[in-house]
């Protein structure tokens, strides 16, 4: 155990004790394009300006970010680059780095909380009964959603008893939406459990003048009254994005001013739908492949489109791309599933039924009817600005440590978050 101490000791920053330092624990990689690592972000960005000066205990996966948190990472061994969403071998040895770095960081450090996400709020509980604070544990997602089959199906399922156990031992409970808020309190009814809602990937506001520019980019060699069909976001099943390319081959025969923007996937998916596209007989112009593109750089994108679309499938977790749907002022086209009726309704989208010929007719029924368009996306641009926006995520943060910690408003809060 020796050289188990002396490691601890080199990797540990020095102690401190400030009552309002905070352990923050991810297991996904920092940073990334997605979801869960976007929202930790903005956990930490809240928090600093909340007062609490933020450890990010973290993977050693990801890019670097700029960001007022001290980020430790665990060691890589294995020299891997990337991690698959969902239960993996590798994910299970990195979860068992970041406890032990975990459990070195609050012996060492005087901690007013450890906060965990996902499977770490487990880990977060433990670290606190070590370190005598407060355990939080924020849930993102739905594990039932994310059926793989076999194994992988047994992990998930002994991932959601862990979940539930957390659910019922920590001293706050957070989620990312009111689906996943429903099912953490019939988990653990008598829990100390908060809502606070996702807000849209990027804090960046784009100038007209580039959205502009980037419009007349994608639109080089096209009619003037051209109609921009967007969808941003991964390929996976329970996004319904089969929905999408089976809309496709309809929508372009019926109008020839609707083009469509793809952005997300790899290069293995993208071919397959491209192909998929080609046999359908669509014109390879009439799709654009954007393939990913950084979050900072997608609210230009999205506010040079006409129509978003969101076509979600499963899950009971809001859609973050939704929200970024929101921030941009665009006309929203969605399926009637739960995930979207968590935030849309037919003031604010054109809803449809989950099947391609129904998504195609609404994609068409907003591209002939331009005042629709206009309406439908002034409305949910209003519900960014009330709502799902930075500000008001940070204040909800506020609230919910206050609740779990019993004291006054923090000094160092600032004015707009006490207001």
């Amino acid at each position: 155990m020796g050289w188990f101490i002396a490691y601890i000791d080199l990797i540990l920053p020095q102690s401190s004790t400030a009552q309002s330092r905070l352990l923050f624990i991810s297991p996904q990689p920092f940073f990334a394009w997605r979801g869960s690592s976007i929202r930790v972000k903005f956990n930490v960005l809240g928090l600093s300006e909340l007062g609490y000066k933020v450890d990010l205990l973290t993977i050693p996966i990801g890019q670097e970010e700029e960001t007022p948190a001290t980020v430790i990472r665990v060691p890589n061994f294995f020299g891997s680059s990337a991690i698959s969403i969902g239960p993996s071998p590798l994910k299970l040895w990195f979860d068992l780095l970041l406890f032990v770095r975990g459990l070195g960081l609050v012996l060492k450090n005087n901690y007013v909380a450890v906060h965990g996400t996902e499977e770490t709020g487990f880990l977060a509980w433990a670290l606190s009964k070590v370190g005598r604070c407060h355990a939080v544990y924020e849930k993102h997602s739905d594990a039932a959603s994310y059926k793989k089959g076999g194994l992988k199906d047994l992990l998930l399922k002994g991932y959601v008893l862990v979940e539930q156990f957390t659910c019922r031992r920590a001293d706050l409970v957070i989620c990312t939406g009111p689906g996943l808020h429903q099912q953490a309190l019939a988990a653990a009814p008598d829990s100390r459990c908060h809502d606070i809602f996702d807000i849209p990937s990027s804090l960046v506001e784009p100038k007209p003048a580039e959205v502009a520019v980037l419009r007349d980019k994608i639109t080089e060699g096209m009619d003037k009254d051209v109609v921009l069909a967007t969808y941003v976001g991964s390929f996976a099943v329970y996004q319904g994005i089969d929905i999408i390319f089976d809309a496709i081959p309809e929508v372009v025969e019926q109008n020839n001013r609707t083009y469509f923007v793809i952005i997300g996937g790899d290069e293995n998916e993208i071919s397959d739908r491209k192909k998929q596209l080609a046999a359908a007989g669509v014109a390879e112009e009439r799709v654009l492949f954007l393939g990913l593109i950084p979050p900072d750089q997608l609210p230009a994108y999205l506010n040079a489109s006409d129509i978003l679309m969101a076509p979600r499938k499963a899950g009971v977790n809001t859609p973050l791309k939704v929200l970024d749907y929101f921030k941009a002022g665009g006309a929203i086209v969605a399926t009637d599933t739960a995930a979207n009726r968590l935030i849309l309704n037919q003031d604010c989208a054109k809803l449809c039924e989950f099947e391609a010929s129904a998504f195609s007719r609404a994609i068409l029924d907003l591209v002939n009817d331009d005042t629709l368009r206009d309406r439908l996306a002034k409305n949910a641009f209003q519900k960014y600005k009330d709502k799902f926006n930075f500000s008001v995520f940070t204040r909800l943060l506020g609230e919910a440590y206050q609740d779990m910690l019993g004291s006054k408003p923090n000094p160092s809060l600032s004015k707009e978050h006490n207001q």
